[in-house]
């Protein structure tokens, strides 16, 4: 062997071990910030925040609208020059993932933003994506905070990492029942769901408040949250002749429903969540829009102090109205660096410690957390569709 020969094999035997032990400190930094508590965000001045939503699908124009509120916030926390954390000063990042309202995605973009190193996250848009994926988040430290999930069981997990700016659907369907009853004097009430989380959910607590006031649930039925055609359900609740009508679902599904309502002739008032309660409802319903009467889990934008600069600020950036949840999605940015700010750290645990003494002041109200993680004193808005626009009627708390 040459001496030429031994001098490459020995270049070639160091060059690997560099490589070896560059790629085992890689390992190691990744593991530091998937694990341990720990954000991988900090080493570049960056604090990276998660959203996530449907941005693709029926639900997707909800799920940009959230998305739009957080990245409304980070720019605005950005611009007033960022969040000091331990005498350096950090950039606030979005990163926006789409769980296309499945669960099973849901779960895989949970995992790539705790893998990301992401110190939070705003989200799920959806009561059936915020659910699986707040297993995820629980084991890996991550605060949670959703603006729009309402499903009681989203937060009766015992997470400590669980959290909604919004009031959940004990509220929300009891107030629906009420509205029904109390104000619109239904005796019979016909029901259908579109069997998700959030729609079954919330149908199941209206059923039981409704019946607590003496009403009659004269028809339960079922659909799926990507159907179209209700004609077969909807003829059959004509012959039943309810008061009222109540669906859980979503715009995409209750529009066409209105509007197949309005088509064979039915007068019975339609009663809805949040997930219908949208200027896309109306598009959809066509001339069944003016039958309904919905309910949104929160304060009414247009009523909040600070209501009407946020929605014109939302429009001359995103060139958009906003839908439902933005501001709700715009508060929880605030709350995470409220919290990183008083925890004084960028280590997940200590961020979320923080989240669940939050006790903040933000667009949408006061924001404290109950230990479910649920808001406290959240209120429910209450909307009647009139000339083809979403009027307010009442706050019920």
């Amino acid at each position: 062997m040459t001496s030429k020969n031994r001098f490459s094999q020995a270049t070639l035997a160091a060059t690997a071990a560099a490589i070896v032990l560059v790629g085992l400190a890689a390992c190691g930094r990744k593991d530091d910030a998937a694990g341990g508590g720990k954000s991988a965000t900090a080493d570049n001045n960056v604090i990276l925040i998660g959203h996530v939503a449907p941005l693709s699908g029926g639900d997707a124009h909800l799920g940009k609208d959230n998305e739009n509120g957080a990245r409304l916030a980070a720019d605005e926390i950005n611009a007033a020059g960022g969040v000091k954390v331990g005498g350096k000063t950090y950039r606030v990042e979005i990163q926006g993932e789409d769980d296309k309202s499945d669960p099973r995605e849901g779960t895989l973009v949970a995992q790539k933003l705790v893998d990301a190193g992401a110190i939070a996250v705003v989200g799920h848009l959806n009561s059936g994506s915020s659910i699986p994926a707040s297993k995820i988040y629980k084991d890996a430290d991550m605060a949670q905070i959703s603006p729009s999930s309402t499903a009681v069981k989203y937060t009766e997990q015992g997470f400590k990492t669980t959290f909604r700016v919004v009031a959940n659907d004990r509220q929300q369907g009891s107030a629906m029942a009420n509205y029904a009853t109390d104000v619109m004097k239904a005796k019979t009430v016909a029901i259908i769901d579109d069997r998700t989380a959030y729609g079954q959910g919330l149908a199941d607590i209206v059923e039981e408040v409704v019946k607590s006031h003496g009403a009659t649930v004269i028809a339960r039925e079922y659909t799926d949250n990507k159907a179209s055609d209700f004609n077969a359900i909807l003829t059959k609740i004509r012959s039943t002749k309810p008061d009222v009508i109540v669906y859980g679902g979503m715009d995409d599904t209750a529009g066409p429903m209105a509007k197949q309502i309005h088509q064979l002739g039915i007068k019975t008032p339609l009663v809805s969540g949040d997930g219908a309660c949208s200027p896309e409802f109306i598009k959809l319903a066509g001339d069944g829009a003016d039958q309904l009467t919905c309910t949104r889990a929160g304060e009414a934008v247009e009523r909040l102090p600070r209501g009407e600069q946020f929605m014109t600020r939302y429009q001359a950036k995103f060139g958009s109205p906003v839908q439902i949840y933005s501001p709700y999605s715009y508060d929880a940015v605030y709350v995470i660096v409220d919290a990183i700010k008083r925890a004084g750290s960028l280590d997940r645990a200590k961020v979320t410690a923080a989240v669940a003494a939050t006790n903040y002041d933000g667009l949408t109200g006061h924001i404290a957390f109950d230990p479910k993680g649920d808001l406290l004193n959240g209120a429910i808005s209450v909307y009647k569709v009139q000339d083809g626009k979403l009027n307010f009627l009442s706050t019920e708390r």
